[in-house]
């Protein structure tokens, strides 16, 4: 038996024939049981708009695979919404679900032996977790984004999710009225595809192109455009080839293959959830990386594209401009990119890209050329200080102010910082601090879009700071710090923070800090408890005692 095609001790096997006839009965003739079988993990799901066109491009991943001579087999994965449960306690289950993910689609796959995986992902966590189960099980594996919504559209403005969080402020500061707010929420989500900003999925998506893991032009597709469905199929046929060749993941997912996939986070002016993505695939693929790797690439590699949620355009617009490819072939050019890394398709990275322009077409502005870039570094610094000795992540792109100073306001919770904001309670120069909202102590170290688009939507974006142990959507902008490592549930500095503090972010010095000496700090954890656990069963429970801190990716299976 060939070692990639596992299957067969299950479907050839005399002494196995039950299985055989389980398999008869969902669809297996006589000439199957000699075919590679390919599971096909489909996340598709009604819940949100990001994933409610996946079953169709799952046909399409079957028509393929089988036309290539590959027997799929479909099987489901779960999906939460981030934009739905923003803001609530529902927003703890989100990173949780990257593993949920990933241990499911490892647990269909190699309890039923497959022989190769492909993965169609739309809403956020769908895309690191498949990719971790990839990586941990190496077997031929093959990503397809769900594809992107396409804008809605107001009195001429592009609109996105955000743009209704961004409106609750508005509203609240009494910026525009009930009417405008209501508008903005019927026009923002037009159809299927997940947000359209350079958020956490288009970010991700775009980064597995980069990577090798998904076919080229894939990442920046309209979910409910044709061209989707028909390379959704073609997926299923390179996949079948990719058994054949015994291409498997871990020749994909390299150091240089995962520097790619950064370069082009940077370039894009992606998410800060890529890092923490990132550090768990790197984990699962036993690459070695770590948060100084972020800093040494955003560096070296300037922000190319204009897109929200601190620029003007929405991947569509990207996708007219040329995709992920000419942003790859211009950072090629100009030694940024490892032409050498292997593909799906088998071809380098080098060999697709030899038919792209050096520099962008003058007809469009989404991706600048190379001598006018949006700025000369990347966007993701690795801050540090008495405050995260061991690491935060901020989105430095799109802050006019580059350096505050001022009192911290603390609180426990993101409910309670969101109450104070739209009460009006939040001042000019104030720097808010989020705890307890860690991978541990969240549990589930939630996203703060509501805050931090309340913030803008007041008009304070540029006056004043957020840090938080927890995260941030990759619709968040403005100074805002997140992934403080050590959280405050394991007496992180941050958990010694007391209100009026002085607090420092400084993105030119990569900088966090509280105005304390070493010795006030020691005086205060010396008082610190350590809190209660919130969750005592289920699966928060479960997750807060395994979880790895963020700097390490958020991980479940660290330390095992």
């Amino acid at each position: 038996m060939s070692e990639n095609l596992r299957s067969r001790a299950v479907t050839q096997g005399v002494q196995r024939s039950p299985n055989r006839a389980m398999l008869r009965a969902v669809g297996f003739s006589d000439d199957d049981f000699t075919k590679p079988i390919v599971g096909v993990a489909s996340a598709h799901s009604t819940i949100t708009p990001c994933n409610m066109g996946i079953a169709p491009l799952a046909n399409q991943a079957e028509a393929g695979i089988r036309a290539a001579g590959g027997m799929p087999q479909v099987f489901g994965t779960i999906t939460v919404s981030d934009g739905i449960s923003m803001g609530t306690e529902g927003m703890k289950y989100s990173l949780v679900s990257r593993d949920v993910i990933a241990d499911s689609i490892e647990t269909a796959c190699n309890a039923q032996s497959m022989d190769a995986v492909l993965a169609i992902g739309g809403c956020d966590k769908n895309m690191p977790g498949a990719m971790i189960a990839m990586a941990r099980m190496n077997i031929p594996a093959l990503f397809v984004y769900g594809g992107t919504i396409k804008p809605g559209h107001l009195d001429g403005e592009d609109l996105t999710v955000v743009s209704s969080f961004e409106a609750v402020g508005q509203y609240s500061a009494g910026r525009i009225d009930e009417v405008r707010l209501m508008s903005v929420e019927r026009h923002a989500c037009p159809g299927a595809g997940s947000c359209g900003g350079m958020y956490t999925a288009n970010t991700m998506s775009s980064a597995f192109e980069a990577m090798g893991m998904s076919l080229m032009y894939s990442s920046t597709m309209a979910a409910e455009d044709p061209e989707k469905a028909a390379n959704t199929e073609l997926a299923g046929k390179v996949l079948v080839e990719a058994i054949r060749a015994n291409r498997r993941p871990r020749d994909i997912i390299t150091r240089k293959s995962i520097e790619n996939a950064l370069s082009v986070i940077m370039a894009i002016g992606g998410s800060t959830n890529a890092v923490l993505h990132f550090l768990a695939i790197a984990h699962s693929a036993e690459v070695p990386l770590t948060l100084d790797d972020f800093e040494t690439i955003r560096a070296r590699v300037p922000v190319l594209c204009d897109l929200k949620p601190s620029g003007r355009y929405v991947a569509v617009d990207l996708h007219k401009a040329g995709g992920i490819p000419q942003v790859m072939k211009m950072l090629l050019v100009h030694g940024l990119l490892h032409g050498d890394c292997v593909t799906i398709t088998g071809q380098t990275v080098e060999e697709l890209l030899k038919d792209i322009p050096a520099e962008p077409r003058a007809d469009q502005d989404v991706i600048r050329p190379w001598s006018n870039p949006m700025y000369k570094e990347g966007h993701l610094g690795i801050l540090r200080g008495n405050l995260a000795p061991d690491g935060s992540v901020a989105k430095l792109t799109g802050v006019k102010n580059r350096r505050i100073t001022g009192p911290a306001r603390v609180f426990e919770s993101e409910e309670l910082c969101l109450e104070a904001i739209l009460a009006g309670k939040i001042q000019p120069g104030d720097v808010i601090i989020i705890r307890y909202e860690g991978p541990k102590g969240g549990p589930g170290m939630r996203e703060m879009l509501a805050p931090t688009s309340a913030i803008i939507g007041a008009g304070l974006g540029d006056a004043v700071g957020l840090i938080t142990d927890g995260r941030f959507s990759g619709g968040t902008y403005g100074m805002v710090v997140g992934h403080v490592a050590p959280e405050a549930f394991v007496g992180g500095p941050i958990a010694l923070v007391e209100e009026g503090d002085l607090v420092t972010i400084d993105a030119d010095a990569r900088l966090l800090e509280v105005k304390l000496s070493d010795q006030e700090l020691a005086e205060r954890r010396a008082k610190w408890q350590p809190p209660q656990p919130r969750y005592t069963k289920g699966v928060l429970a479960k997750y807060a005692k395994l979880v790895s801190a963020s700097n390490l990716g958020a991980v479940t299976d660290l330390n095992l």
